[in-house]
């Protein structure tokens, strides 16, 4: 039956984050049925501008497009949703988003990092947020270190957790409690698990960002991040930052991320059973040192993935360290059937990469293996395909790999192979 103009405009906004759950909202926030046609989906508003009916005066909510965009502010409304936001920004990239936020900093300011962080965060932090004036402290134990690590210039704590690509946990609310008896504000990078396994402003942080080009677009066609808080004054100082640098993502972006916002549930706990089936699989391999995934019971922070993650999901993503070294890690890749080699993550498809020659080159080789970033440590994401597939391309790319590698090792100590 058709919809008419009169019941498009009854159509609620969105539905009441207190009432509905994540499906649901996945589905609908942000996403208000066309008062004039019906549409159930969007258009994309592809003007770079908008008439005002008199000077100063926009006749809706936009006056230019880098300001603020139709499918932008759909988009941005529906990351708020899930992550039980007051408001959200997006960006050209998941970078940029960092970028905003270290901008955001005065001249002098100090940062405390988890070691193990995505090859692009540290480049920012030690090539550019340095060249203006702003410091970052790497620690491999945060929780741990935290305190003894804050200075009176200290402005920030940043964590990602998972961590890319060893998978360590971090637990947010203990460094939380801790950085804002100062007033510090901590910034979760909840990119490895997506808002449907893990939102962490409920656990104290201060924002949280994204590379929206991994699990929330999920289909690796888009290039974007977000950055979701609730502070009035953080609002105000990021979205004018935001206008000011610029750095937006166009509106058919913020559309085809849209529409993957709208599956992410599904395809999240698909990867993540996925991964739980691989990840088994590794740690019962002979030829395998060392398996890292939260979802595994034998993970050294298990207990924190139950506190944090929805249902104790571990994510799609795993790391795992091959005997036979670096050529055993890259003959991996290169055998795989179904995982393709290529860097990124969070797609409907499987991707395998070695960090330490491909995401995380970057980074000199003592701090890589400071953080447990080996030459022979492979990162896989699990995709959405069938899992048993995922096992039988990752145990037969083991095979060939361990039997054309020279030198397999036959132990590890102190991190490093001895053969």
């Amino acid at each position: 039956m058709a919809i008419n103009a009169t019941e498009a405009i009854e159509t609620p906004p969105r539905p009441p984050s207190p009432v509905h759950r994540f499906g649901t909202l996945a589905v609908h926030a942000g996403a208000p049925h066309d008062p004039h046609t019906g549409a159930v989906i969007q258009s994309i508003s592809l003007s770079t501008t908008f008439a005002q009916s008199s000077v100063g005066k926009p006749i809706g909510e936009h006056e230019y497009t880098r300001s603020s965009n139709p499918n932008r502010a759909a988009f941005e409304t529906a990351i708020a949703h899930l992550e039980h936001a007051r408001y959200a920004l997006a960006y050209s990239s998941g970078s940029a988003t960092t970028a905003n936020i270290l901008q955001s900093l005065a001249t002098g300011s100090h940062v405390v990092s988890v070691s193990d962080v995505y090859g692009g965060t540290h480049r920012y932090f030690t090539k550019v947020a340095s060249a203006h004036g702003v410091r970052v402290t790497f620690t491999p134990s945060i929780e741990l270190d935290v305190e003894a690590l804050i200075t009176p210039e200290t402005k920030l704590i940043w964590i990602e957790t998972p961590s890319n690509p060893t998978l360590s946990l971090t637990d947010i609310r203990a460094v939380a409690d801790i950085a804002h008896r100062t007033g510090i504000m901590v910034v979760v990078d909840n990119t490895f698990l997506s808002p449907y396994i893990q939102n962490p402003l409920d656990h104290g942080a201060d924002i949280v960002i994204h590379s929206v080009t991994k699990y929330i677009n999920g289909h690796s066609d888009v290039l974007m991040g977000v950055a979701a808080f609730n502070s009035d004054d953080l609002f105000e100082r990021l979205k004018f930052l935001q206008n000011a640098i610029g750095a937006v993502p166009s509106p058919f972006d913020c559309w085809l991320a849209h529409r993957g916002v709208k599956t992410l549930h599904l395809r999240a706990r698909e990867a993540s059973n996925n991964a739980a089936l691989v990840a088994a699989a590794l740690e019962a391999s002979p030829h395998v040192l060392a398996v890292n995934y939260p979802g595994l019971t034998s993970h050294r922070q298990h207990a924190i993935a139950l506190k944090q993650h929805r249902d104790g999901l571990g994510g799609g993503m795993l790391s795992f360290r091959l005997r036979g070294g670096k050529a055993a890690a890259d003959r991996f890749c290169e055998e795989t059937r179904i995982f393709t080699l290529a860097e990124s993550l969070g797609g409907v498809e499987s991707l395998c990469e070695v960090p330490g020659s491909m995401t995380h080159a970057g980074i000199p080789k003592e701090q890589r293996e400071a953080a447990g970033v080996f030459d022979d440590l492979v990162r896989l994401s699990c995709g959405v395909e069938d899992g048993q597939d995922l096992v039988e391309d990752v145990l037969r790319a083991i095979t060939k790999a361990i039997g054309t590698s020279k030198g397999a090792a036959n132990g590890v100590r102190n991190g490093h192979l001895h053969v």
